[in-house]
């Protein structure tokens, strides 16, 4: 299922979820492709939670496509009947050369795509969502969006601070040792309120959340396991002061202690 969501054992045996990769022109700014399908027609409701990523995603769904930004807090969303979206990830700072400002302005936002990518994106997206959605097979599904990913690419401005971010911000994501915003500016580097502001501009939350989420995913990712953890040398590994600070910091992102989230 990935990392980020809560409950993948729950939700294996509720939602198939198939990813693809971008083709080699747009990989510098496309992650992958992700394509959840469910079929609950005679059973109850699934409710799935997610602790995102710092990325943007255009989401084919119904009743129109969407992009949403960098979700902060948990993201919930509600499966019921029959269905299928088709997202594609941006990775993060990827997203900045579409839109006329800061990615933090989309922070926990959903917002219909024709309305956010301007004139020359409006026409044809709600056929093309109508194209995308009636498909099964994946590679169909994402050639479509790909061309016209392709075609927006075009129109839009290069940036080439777009690569120093997504390194940047991969690079933290993948090393949930790095603790302080001020110790990854020294390690950059950079100053401070510089890297704020390109995280504002680019990525659409702050290297602090980015930080934080990355040890909570590894906390989360460590909980569904499903072996025995011992939470105060978990919470040193992961540059907490004590068992105490990361019990908040769980709770608070996951509604749950991290014991008891785990026990379930």
């Amino acid at each position: 299922m990935g990392r980020g969501v809560l409950r993948p054992d729950l939700a294996a045996g509720r939602v198939e979820l198939r990813q693809r990769a971008p083709r080699p022109e747009l990989a510098p700014l496309v992650e992958f492709y992700w394509n959840p399908r469910w079929d609950l027609r005679g059973r109850p409701d699934h409710e799935q939670k997610v602790l995102a990523h710092p990325n943007v995603h255009l989401v084919f769904e119904e009743p129109g496509p969407l992009v949403y930004g960098v979700q902060r807090g948990v993201f919930n969303r509600v499966l019921s009947g029959r269905g299928q979206v088709l997202g594609v990830k941006f990775r993060p700072g990827a997203f900045r050369p579409f839109i006329d400002g800061p990615v933090a302005d989309l922070a926990d936002r959903a917002v219909p795509a024709a309305e956010l990518l301007g004139p020359d994106a409006g026409p044809g997206l709600a056929a093309l969502n109508r194209e995308i959605l009636v498909l099964d097979d994946l590679t169909a599904m994402t050639a479509l969006a790909e061309d016209h990913l392709l075609g927006l690419l075009r129109s839009a401005r290069p940036d080439p601070l777009v690569a120093e971010v997504t390194e940047l911000v991969e690079r933290i994501t993948a090393s949930p040792q790095l603790f302080r915003v001020d110790e990854l500016a020294r390690e950059l580097d950079m100053p401070v309120r510089r890297l704020q502001r390109l995280f504002a501009e680019y990525v659409g939350a702050s290297p602090k959340w980015v930080l934080r989420r990355a040890r909570l995913h590894e906390a989360a990712a460590r909980a569904d396991g499903g072996a025995d953890i011992d939470w105060a040398a978990l919470a040193a590994d992961l540059g907490y002061a004590d068992q105490a600070h990361l019990t908040r910091d769980f709770t608070a992102a996951v509604g749950a202690p991290p014991s008891r989230y785990a026990s379930r």
